[in-house]
């Protein structure tokens, strides 16, 4: 990391003539005089546990996670196979109550990773906090209306109530009203718009209190199982505006320098993260446990549960997702303004943590 502190400069600085810095020949008068009263075997044992120490720093990732989400039943069943282990990872887990909570505990260095979407890091990095972001699901969710009701097509949501979850610069909806507007559609003005938390929403339109509701795509399931249709999904938004395939909008986010010191534990990481996904693509009864721990009692909303798990995970190469990203966030960008995007249209090149690749292999 650089040294932002002019007072340093001078002190950290190489002195001419010498391959030495003062700090570095300071350094190594203490390990001589720790050397002279320790002796040679006493010595040694202080070196092995401050490397054995160091060694397990570098395998350590803090993670913040919500506990009823999809990643903490990877992370179960990474535990439950002992997939951290064999891997040597030394996973920690945080539980957290909301995405929000998930950021404080990132930016607090209360945790190294959590979920969260490319938008959200690169707004960070326009304010100068170097996170990355590495793809974890490009399940999304969608427009669902009830299944009676007469709304066919976009023009048909003009004078609705829609509630949307999130707010007014959640991704989905800004993208929505980007697609509207190409067919002359201001939805934002033109439609009787409640922001709220998903939660909150999904009640809303399953009593009625909304003629359409844009929701995450795990509430979306829950309503299509009680009767709802999709008037159109998120992907097909995305692919409309000119993504050539799924885009993950939700993934890991570190930091740059977190990712520099545990490059080799993340690796290690993500190998066993694709694993767990595949673990539960194929496994009943590891669904089973699930359906009881989020309380899904029907067989055909687990079922579509499942499915929508299946198909949201990543299988593109990671360049080809940060293209994708580059396209969608300069609409986003114009849509949202400098409160979501702040100074620039442009997606940081640095966003996409290119140093592995998410897809599991086809079987």
């Amino acid at each position: 990391m650089a040294n932002d502190n002019p007072a340093l400069a001078g002190s950290l600085s190489p002195r001419r003539g010498s391959g030495f810095s003062s700090l570095e020949a300071a350094r190594a008068g203490c390990w001589r005089a720790l050397h002279c009263r320790l002796g040679r075997a006493a010595f040694c044992v202080v070196l092995a546990v401050l490397f054995t120490c160091e060694a397990e720093a570098a395998t350590k990732i803090r993670l913040g996670v919500q506990k009823t989400g999809t990643f903490a039943f990877e992370l179960a069943i990474i535990s439950e196979r002992r997939l951290d282990r064999k891997a040597d990872v030394d996973i920690e887990v945080t539980e957290l109550a909301s995405p929000e909570a998930a950021k404080i505990a990132l930016m607090g260095g209360a945790a190294d990773m959590i979920l969260g979407d490319w938008l959200w890091v690169a707004r960070q990095r326009n304010l100068g906090r170097l996170l990355v972001f590495a793809p974890y699901s490009t399940a999304l969710g969608a427009v669902m209306v009830p299944a009676a009701s007469p709304i066919e097509d976009l023009a048909g949501l003009k004078g609705k109530k829609i509630a949307v979850a999130g707010g007014p610069l959640d991704k989905s909806w800004l993208l929505f009203q980007a697609l509207a507007r190409e067919s002359d559609l201001d939805i934002a003005s033109q439609a009787d718009i409640i922001y709220g938390a998903p939660t909150l929403l999904y009640q809303k339109a399953a009593n009625g209190e909304a003629d359409a509701t844009l929701n995450y795509w795990n509430f979306c399931v829950a309503l299509e199982s009680h009767g709802f249709r999709r008037l159109i999904g998120m992907d097909e938004v995305e692919r409309r505006l000119g993504a050539k395939g799924p885009v993950a909008m939700v993934g890991y986010v570190f930091g740059e320098e977190f990712a520099r010191t545990h490059a080799a534990a993340l690796s290690r990481f993500f190998k066993i993260a694709v694993e767990a996904k595949d673990i539960l693509a194929h496994s009943e009864a590891d669904w089973v446990k699930i359906a009881q721990r989020i309380g899904i009692a029907g067989e055909a909303e687990l079922a579509l549960y499942r499915q929508t798990y299946i198909e949201g995970i990543p299988r593109r190469p990671v360049a080809e997702e940060a293209a994708d990203a580059r396209a969608l966030y300069r609409i986003l960008a114009k849509i949202g303004g400098p409160d979501l995007a702040g100074i620039t249209t442009e997606l940081d090149e640095g966003t996409f943590y290119q140093n592995t690749e998410m897809a599991p292999q086809e079987h």
